[in-house]
């Protein structure tokens, strides 16, 4: 039953996109053609057919997080609502689609190419034009019908959907103006401007508690969770909430506190400590909920049934059914085929049948994981890039002798998410190289520039040959439980960093992954929250590597222009202009590209075309 909801949803949804992608209207106040010229507002919502049509592409603005790179002469370029995010960060460089040079060139308000403003304001004038016009339509004889019941909860969903979308917009510019009622775009005077910070939070969080009651309990189909529920309502709350307390929206971004509408008021305000408090609180309202109903991922699939790491952090994005931490998730995803052009064909190598191999991971990213003994590299004795490894020196076994040193003994995460030199390919076995003249070089307009390949959530069942599936249908996750553990752990040590839940939540984390918990290694951090704020974000650095997540991260936290986390600057991989499979040769760190990062960045600029129409629309700081 539930793949058959599953794939159900799955096509409406892609029906639902179709209809929202035809729509175009020059205001970013407009809604969809669902109105048609012959359409009037009165015959849209006196039609059963028609209601649920223009209601269900309210929903069509939920992100999609597989959607990393993909050719404009296939699906299109990524969206602000898609995932150039982790291409836009020190996770990944890109060789196709749109983010391919933004990292190096930055951008600017008229050029900045991912923003949410225009797409999410029309969905949000589209759900405020349902919530006040859709009504019940009454059954004529046998004729369709839509009666109280239906039609209260499309009208919850919707109001779900219209926060959700000021929560997104929230996240990327900070400030925006809340619009909870239909506007006439043809109004020629119309104009609008910013809410501030905590009117904005305020107006979320008063809507998500509101609709809340009205949901679900728990999607038919917790594996395809598209339809919003109490769990999700109550995650983005917690969400948000961490954000507002977070230094870029709590006083630490010192342009920012500076930043006024025309009419002199001010959108951001001094930092208070007390808003940990309160992200506290809706983090465990969440999570008293989500007992019993949400879980890590986890599969004793090893010896004696033991627990096995490596299945279970591969199959956590692979398993359709019965997984129980997909919080919320998008069933119209781009992984696409291996002989298509989606996610996966990119993810893998060109000597592998057609592969694309034009995702490479980031040597800063590689860096990042740590090594099987919990320890980051910069502490780890087990840690080393001098020559090649001997057999036995990997007792693990998830390495071959002769790997390079480098990646051997590492976080179980580590191999999840990184296709390195010599490793196996699945399914062919060929052992793929990146060197000068490998057939995956870059002599090539697709190649992985950073000598490495992206393997998370990569399909490795699906290979173009033969009877093998070219495909493999799984969600794009919008929220998984393992986030908000570490979020859970995040506000508890800013609360106080002496509670026992900032260890219980993260080592739920690292025991999943397969590393020693941190209270075990390193108890002489409990109470030291500095130390423990470093530990956090390190971890869910690597747990939610090439999620999404990163890039909004390390500005929340305001730490994208230090040391160990910086945006800009030389960005490297190994050396794929050498053709000697040395130290030395192939096996150096090598700049490919230079990052630009400048403290603007911080937040998302307004489209410049919003701005120069606007009497009251102020910029972001610094652009």
């Amino acid at each position: 039953m539930r793949k058959i909801l599953s794939k159900y949803i799955k096509v409406l949804f892609f029906m639902v996109l179709i209809v929202a992608m035809q729509s175009c209207k020059k205001n970013y106040l407009g809604v969809s053609d669902q109105l048609a010229p012959e359409l009037t507002m009165e015959k849209v919502f006196s039609n059963p057919t028609l209601t649920r049509q223009y209601y269900a592409t309210i929903l069509s603005g939920m992100p999609n997080f597989s959607w990393i790179s993909i050719n404009q002469n296939g699906e299109g370029a990524p969206t602000g609502t898609d995932n150039p995010w982790t291409a836009l960060s020190d996770e990944v460089k890109i060789a196709w689609g749109s983010p391919k040079n933004v990292a190096a060139n930055g951008y600017n308000a008229g050029n900045a190419e991912f923003g949410r403003w225009v797409p999410l304001y029309k969905l949000i004038r589209q759900a405020n034009v349902f919530l006040e016009n859709a009504k019940t339509i009454p059954q004529t004889g046998s004729s369709d019908f839509i009666n109280e019941q239906e039609m209260t909860k499309m009208k919850n969903i919707s109001r779900f959907f219209r926060a959700y979308y000021h929560y997104l917009l929230f996240e990327q510019y900070g400030p925006v103006p809340v619009m909870d009622k239909a506007i006439d775009p043809s109004n020629p005077n119309l104009d609008f401007a910013r809410n501030s910070v905590d009117e904005v939070v305020k107006f979320i969080a008063d809507e998500l508690t509101a609709v809340t009651p009205g949901l679900d309990d728990v999607s038919p189909s917790p594996s395809v969770a598209a339809v919003p529920t109490k769990g999700v309502a109550l995650a983005v709350k917690a969400k948000l909430l961490v954000y507002a307390a977070s230094p870029l929206f709590n006083g630490g971004f010192s342009e920012a506190l500076g930043l006024k509408n025309k009419d002199g008021k001010s959108l951001f305000s001094a930092a208070d400590q007390s808003k940990w408090q309160k992200a506290k609180l809706a983090l465990e309202d969440f999570l008293t909920f989500a007992n019993g109903k949400f879980d890590l991922f986890k599969l004793n699939t090893g010896p004696g049934g033991t627990y096995n790491p490596d299945e279970s952090l591969y199959r956590l994005f692979i398993d359709v059914d019965n997984n129980k931490e997909i919080i919320w998730a998008n069933p119209t995803a781009s992984w696409g085929s291996v002989d298509g052009d989606g996610t996966d064909r990119r993810v893998t190598p060109r000597t592998e049948r057609v592969g694309l191999a034009s995702i490479g991971v980031t040597q800063e990213l590689v860096d990042a994981f740590p090594m099987i003994d919990g320890l980051p590299i910069s502490e780890s004795p087990l840690y080393s890039e001098n020559g090649f490894s001997v057999e036995g020196e990997d007792p693990t076994g998830r390495t071959e002798t002769g790997t390079f040193k480098m990646w051997i003994k590492r976080d179980p995460r580590f191999y999840q998410t990184v296709f390195y030199q010599n490793r196996r390919w699945p399914i062919s076995n060929n052992q793929i190289q990146f060197q000068k003249g490998s057939g995956n070089d870059n002599s090539a307009a697709d190649n992985p520039n950073t000598g490495y390949l992206l393997h998370k959530r990569f399909a490795r069942n699906v290979r173009n040959e033969g009877t093998n599936p070219k495909s493999q249908y799984r969600p794009s996750i919008i929220f998984r439980l393992a986030e908000f553990y570490l979020l859970y752990a995040e506000v508890c040590n800013e609360v106080n960093p002496a509670d026992p839940n900032v260890f219980v939540y993260l080592d739920k984390i690292r025991e999943r992954a397969g590393i020693p918990k941190l209270s075990a290694i390193k108890p002489g951090l409990s109470g030291n929250k500095e130390g423990l704020r470093k530990a956090i974000q390190a971890e869910s650095r690597v747990e939610l590597a090439t999620e999404g997540q990163r890039y909004f991260d390390v500005r929340r936290w305001m730490i994208a222009d230090q040391i160990g986390n910086k945006q800009g600057g030389p960005s490297t991989g190994m050396n794929m202009n050498s053709n000697q499979l040395t130290i030395g040769g192939f096996y150096t760190r090598t700049t490919y590209e230079t990052r630009i990062f400048n403290k603007s960045m911080y937040l998302y600029p307004l489209p410049l075309t919003e701005i120069q129409k606007s009497k009251l629309l102020v910029q972001n700081p610094l652009w």
